[in-house]
């Protein structure tokens, strides 16, 4: 409990009509020429048109981008970056999911810092930051509006990378329930099923600390309640606003406890198949959490009743895994993820390549458990 431990996060706006605010708070952050990064059915769902209307009555010169693809590719980040540059922008606002959020991150470091996205690779390598950036989140499971991650497709080597810095913080964050209702019910319970990854590998990581447990349980409770609800009735904005919240205090626990294998194999997985990093995380999750439960079974039991299962004291050892792992199976179900990884299109022989790439990520430091690459191919190869 007394080890030394930092908590870094965002000014944010939680609530219905936040995403409302844009304008004031870019011209708060001294913005004139805003950058608006947002893909083209955010942009058909009306929300950066709504947003753009807050940013010209504050004042704002917009300039839109939205070349931007549901894996934010490297040399789409640094289109953006010519954009913001011949357009002489001094902000930038993010309206969207993650591939949005993590696209304006990138094109606002390599714009400060002059250097290809790609170079920012890993943990803390970020010189200088970025010019003020504002996030409206569409989804609810990113959680890129609260996070130190930004998360870039590299197109070369057919592997996501992960930026892990204070710079990539966003200077605020408004989070409004309102524009997930647009969700589908597919996005929906992926990004919902994301949040609980986040939520779970935050719990477990091995730098987790009390603050981070306090967000981690809270989310894993609020997005097991809702996450069904959500996916069946998405126009609810009670449900939606729950799950809005469960994602937040899933990103601020992830954010600062960092996260672990599941990330690690679905950054490589989704880099390698350029698939939904959502689906990726549904599918691998209760494999990894299967692989990581000598390391805290009590741990993992409290992940469980959080789910709201009954698992009572002195349950016999085996019996107790099993328990705490199916809520989360239980949850994948629900929300309707049965696929296996096999059909997705991984074939036996793309193991050893996967595992390699995960095998490099910088989520693998904070797992719970050891991994080497014969034992990510081993998760792998239990959930093709």
């Amino acid at each position: 409990m007394l080890e030394l431990r930092k908590f870094v996060a965002p000014e944010f706006v939680f609530g219905a009509g936040a995403a409302g605010m844009a304008g004031r708070y870019a011209r708060n952050h001294g913005g004139r020429v805003a950058l608006l990064v947002a893909d083209e059915g955010i942009r058909s769902a009306g929300w950066a048109a709504q947003v753009e209307e807050s940013l010209a009555e504050a004042g704002l010169r917009v300039i839109h981008f939205s070349d931007v693809s549901s894996n934010p590719r490297d040399v789409e980040v640094m289109r953006g970056v010519e954009v913001y540059a011949r357009n002489a922008c001094d902000c930038l606002v993010a309206v969207g999911g993650g591939s949005v959020m993590d696209c304006a991150k990138g094109i606002g470091i390599s714009h400060a810092n002059q250097r290809h996205v790609l170079e920012f690779e890993g943990v803390d390598n970020v010189d200088r930051p970025g010019p003020p950036l504002v996030c409206i989140p569409t989804t609810a499971g990113s959680s890129a509006d609260v996070s130190q991650f930004a998360i870039i497709n590299d197109t070369q080597r057919r592997v996501k990378i992960a930026i892990v810095s204070k710079t990539v913080v966003p200077d605020a964050a408004l989070i409004d329930p309102i524009p997930t209702t647009t969700m589908g019910e597919e996005l929906t319970a992926h990004t919902g099923l994301d949040a609980l990854t986040h939520a779970v590998e935050a719990y477990v990581s091995n730098a987790a600390s009390p603050m981070t447990d306090l967000y981690a349980l809270e989310a894993v409770r609020l997005i097991s309640a809702n996450l069904e609800g959500a996916v069946n009735k998405p126009r609810d904005l009670e449900v939606r606003g729950r799950m809005t919240l469960g994602s937040m205090y899933a990103g601020l626990a992830f954010s600062n406890a960092i996260l672990g294998a599941v990330h690690a194999m679905a950054h490589s997985l989704g880099g390698f198949l350029d698939l939904p990093h959502g689906m990726c995380n549904a599918i691998l999750l209760d494999h990894v959490m299967a692989y990581n439960y000598e390391s805290s079974p009590e741990r993992f039991l409290n992940l469980a009743r959080a789910m709201g299962a009954d698992i009572p004291a002195g349950t016999p050892a085996e019996e107790a895994r099993e328990a705490a792992l199916e809520p989360a199976r239980g949850l994948k179900r629900l929300a309707g993820v049965t696929q296996s990884l096999g059909d997705l299109g991984v074939r036996p022989e793309d193991v050893a390549h996967l595992a390699s790439m995960a095998a490099q990520d910088p989520c693998l430091l904070t797992n719970p458990r050891a991994a080497d690459e014969a034992a990510i191919a081993r998760i792998y190869e239990q959930a093709l």
